[in-house]
Formats: structure tokens, sequence, C-alpha cells
């Protein structure tokens, strides 16, 4: 039962803008769930819902796969916006960036977890990567130029 309840939550949140608890108890109410606003609270926590902002100012439930989704994006973007070009030295991966972009491109790097990085430096255009194998080395100059590329 809790997992179909769970199921339907995550339809609902999907398909319905969502702004309180009790807006979701009813929801699960008209799709035959008998639950309590205690009942609710929990599954939200199970699933890890949170709220944000929508483009009208109101909060919403959202699930937090879509914000993760959405932050990838984001710092996908700024390397697409500022990296130049991307090179494989041994274990080393060499990033150059458009002028002061060097240590924003490096933190989107750092943050996106691509691969075994063991560190970044950055400087005002060029990235230093250090990679802990080069088969690695290798990966992580193909999914930094994908993501580049778009």
């Amino acid at each position: 039962m809790k997992s179909k309840r769970h199921s339907k939550i995550i339809e609902i949140i999907k398909s319905t803008a969502i702004e309180t608890q009790e807006e979701l108890a009813e929801e699960l109410k008209k799709a035959g769930f008998d639950v309590t606003q205690a009942t609710v609270s929990r599954d939200i926590k199970n699933l890890k819902l949170v709220k944000k902002q929508d483009n009208k100012g109101h909060y919403r439930y959202t699930i937090i796969e879509e914000e993760k989704n959405e932050m990838v994006d984001r710092l996908s973007n700024i390397l697409e916006n500022t990296v130049t070009s991307v090179e494989n030295v041994e274990k080393m991966v060499v990033v150059k960036t458009i002028s002061g972009s060097a240590s924003a491109a490096a933190e989107a790097i750092d943050t996106l977890n691509l691969g075994e990085i063991a560190g970044t430096i950055a400087g005002d255009n060029t990235i230093f990567i250090l990679v802990r194998s080069l088969e690695k080395a290798e990966t992580l100059v193909s999914r930094i130029l994908e993501m580049i590329e778009g």
C-alpha cells in the first residue's frame, strides 16, 4: 500500500502544483487513499520532496531528482558558455576558458563529480585537473566535450 501511495504522490507532484500537505492529502483522498496529515508528512520525508518556488512565485512540492537535473543543466551551461578547449595530457586534463571564467568552470566540474578527479586548480583562464588514471582522463575529456558541444 505504501509503495502504491508513494507512486501516486510522485504522479500527483509531477502533474499538479501542490503547495501544502493538506492539498496533497486531498489529492490522495480523491485517488482513493485514506491518509492522515501525519502519513503525508512521513511520505514527503521518505520521498525527499522539497518545496521550490515556481515561475509565479508560489512554493510547490517537487522531487529532488528534478532539482538535481536542473542543477546539472545550470552547471553544464556554465561549461558550455566558458570553456574554449579541453586537452588530455597524461593523467592531467587542461581546460581553457574565456578570460576570468576558470574558477566558475572548475567549480562546475567539481560539483558535477565527473569521473575520478583527484583535484582541480583554476587560474584566470586555465584549469588543471588531476585525474587518478589515464583511462579516466580520456573519459573526462569526452564528457566535458559532450557538455560544451551541447
